[in-house]
């Protein structure tokens, strides 16, 4: 038998709110516009240019509990394809996508492998002058 509603609920905000802690490291340098019980978000809000476009933000990473999962947005992917070879297997057989994971259960493995992939992606966003 599967997990009740209540139990499935707590489930997601316990991962929810393990991810949050993780993003919101970078809080400070970077900006949340969406701070919500289940939805959470942190952006670049400084004037840029990418591709020749100018830009007044640019999104870092996120997150939002869905019906089944927590959607983790990772932002940093859009700005460099190649950053994807930086995924841990076992946090890249949860991409739906190209920069969405979906994240039903939460261990050590999965959080050193997501701290590594954020770490890399704030490197990334400092080296182009977006932080």
């Amino acid at each position: 038998m599967g997990l009740t509603f209540a139990e499935k609920q707590t489930r997601l905000i316990d991962i929810f709110m393990a991810l949050k802690a993780l993003i919101k490291k970078y809080e400070g340098p970077l900006v949340s516009k969406m701070d919500l019980d289940s939805k959470y978000d942190l952006w670049s809000i400084k004037a840029i240019v990418i591709e020749s476009r100018p830009r007044k933000e640019v999104s870092f990473a996120g997150i939002i509990i869905q019906s089944d999962y927590v959607g983790f947005y990772f932002m940093p992917v859009y700005a460099e394809a190649e950053l994807k070879e930086i995924f841990g297997s076992k946090l890249l057989k949860l991409l739906k996508g190209k920069s969405c994971f979906h994240i039903k259960q939460l261990d050590d493995e999965l959080i050193e492998q997501i701290t590594y992939a954020l770490e890399r992606g704030y490197e990334l966003y400092q080296a182009r002058g977006w932080v």
